[in-house]
């Protein structure tokens, strides 16, 4: 098992119509706790490192090798992507330290430029044997394709891919990023266009203000892709403000950080499943972004 290409686990959760759950590392724990809980649901897993993320560690290379030797060392078929970046060169620094898949997020910019550019990094990762995850238009931030009321034209988005080569589109169907609520209500009708019209499998950005029912019927519909995080980060920090309600003194950052991640664990295996349309009559249904 261990790292095992994007392109192996999308190419067999699309045969099967099944999901396939992408989570986005935000540090150590949260690798470590996504990482567990596929080996606990017996799934794959997609271990995503965002633009934001790497930002945040100061440069890439730190929470991605941490991140590549937690997968490299797992029992499960993890593979690792670099989510959202629209900085090209972090993508070919990613392809470089060997991630499966790198999705360029040229939402900022207009069309032909978008296209332009994310074709050159499509060219540079297939010739490393690397997948490529992009966005149609204004597909990403916070705001743009992703807000309620903006779709993806099935049009559109065959010309786009066309025109890229990409491996997997992400699109807008009714999700929004950065939501804690899952009140968003998923255009079923368009990703069954969507998965009619592209011969690539389908990415779910925003999956965490979607419900358990809506995320599985659009995967039904065709989605492959599930990007979660701002869900389990709330998992995350519940825990731990419980833990620090209870004791208040509490100063070594492990004894409250562990929870955290154990409650991620817990969710992320759970989540697996549900995506992977896995009966479980006892899973519990709860709230949270992508």
């Amino acid at each position: 098992m261990t790292l095992t290409p994007t392109r192996t686990l999308m190419t067999a959760a699309a045969a099967a119509g099944h999901g396939l759950g992408a989570f986005n590392v935000i540090h150590l724990e949260t690798a470590e706790a996504i990482v567990d809980a596929a080996e606990r649901a017996g799934l794959p897993v997609i271990l995503q490192i965002s633009q934001n993320c790497a930002q945040y560690h100061g440069a890439l290379d730190p929470i991605a090798l941490a991140m590549l030797a937690i997968a490299t060392a797992s029992s499960a078929s993890v593979a690792v992507h670099l989510d959202h970046a629209e900085d090209e060169q972090l993508a070919y620094r990613a392809i470089d330290l060997g991630f499966g898949s790198v999705m360029y997020d040229g939402a900022h910019l207009e069309y032909d430029e978008n296209v332009a550019i994310t074709a050159r990094v499509t060219q540079r990762a297939h010739a490393a044997g690397v997948y490529v995850e992009a966005e149609l238009g204004k597909v990403g931030g916070k705001d743009g394709a992703h807000a309620p009321g903006v779709r993806t034209n099935p049009t559109e988005a065959v010309a786009f891919v066309t025109e890229t080569g990409v491996d997997a589109l992400a699109v807008a169907v009714g999700s929004s990023h950065a939501m804690t609520e899952r009140s968003a209500t998923l255009d079923t009708e368009l990703i069954a266009q969507l998965h009619a019209a592209l011969d690539i499998p389908l990415v779910l950005h925003g999956s965490s203000g979607a419900s358990d029912a809506q995320i599985q019927a659009a995967i039904r519909g065709g989605m492959t892709k599930i990007n979660v995080s701002t869900h389990l980060n709330v998992h995350f920090t519940a825990a731990v403000r419980h833990y620090l309600n209870a004791h208040p003194a509490a100063v070594d950052s492990r004894k409250y950080v562990a929870p955290g991640r154990d409650a991620v664990t817990t969710e992320a295996a759970r989540l697996l499943s549900l995506f992977a349309l896995v009966d479980s009559s006892d899973a519990q249904s709860t709230g949270g972004e992508s």
